[in-house]
């Protein structure tokens, strides 16, 4: 799932990481209780993960690039679990998570039933009880911009609760930030 040079500069830079962690991660995982165990996939560049590996007592990043995941094993693999894997085919066990997050990600996946797999995989390696939560960005002129001659399969806000549930997820909640650009999303496993 390549991304254009411009798109993997702003990814990887210090003002996208400054602004996961005062605009998107609050936003995103407002009210959302991450449990002890959490899963991130799609870390990328770690921008997030960074900010969660202070937040949480264990947490484990799924990343479908061989040499993304190399980077983020070196940098961060002394305090977080770093595997390359597809979000959509996961080595991992049934139930082993508390919670399991994606950020600014999805967007990246090439098909809808592509990223359907992914929800479905959340929900098989959450606990009972264990919740779902991300966020992902919404269209604009900006964005497309950014995207050109990149993956961009952006979520439909006025479908996304019927996906989740479809993986077997109660609980849906789909928001639109007040200011535009993002969507945020929480569901939980009964």
């Amino acid at each position: 799932m390549p991304m254009n040079r411009a798109h993997r500069k702003l990814c990887s830079s210090e003002g996208w990481a400054q602004t996961t962690k005062d605009r998107i991660l609050p936003w995103a995982l407002e009210h959302v209780e991450l449990g002890a165990d959490v899963l991130e996939i799609g870390p990328g560049y770690g921008a997030n993960l960074r900010v969660l590996v202070e937040q949480v007592d264990h947490l484990t990043a799924a990343e479908i690039d061989a040499d993304t995941a190399r980077l983020l094993q070196s940098q961060w693999g002394d305090r977080a679990t770093v595997l390359h894997a597809d979000g959509a085919e996961l080595p991992l066990p049934d139930g082993a998570f508390d919670s399991v997050v994606c950020f600014t990600m999805l967007h990246h996946v090439p098909t809808v039933a592509h990223q359907d797999r992914i929800f479905a995989e959340a929900f098989r390696i959450l606990r009972p009880g264990g919740t779902f939560a991300g966020s992902d960005s919404q269209p604009s002129f900006r964005f497309r911009v950014l995207h050109f001659r990149d993956t961009m399969n952006t979520l439909d806000p006025a479908t996304l609760p019927a996906r989740l549930e479809r993986a077997g997820f109660t609980d849906v909640a789909v928001d639109l930030h007040p200011e535009g650009g993002g969507l945020r999303f929480r569901a939980r496993r009964a």
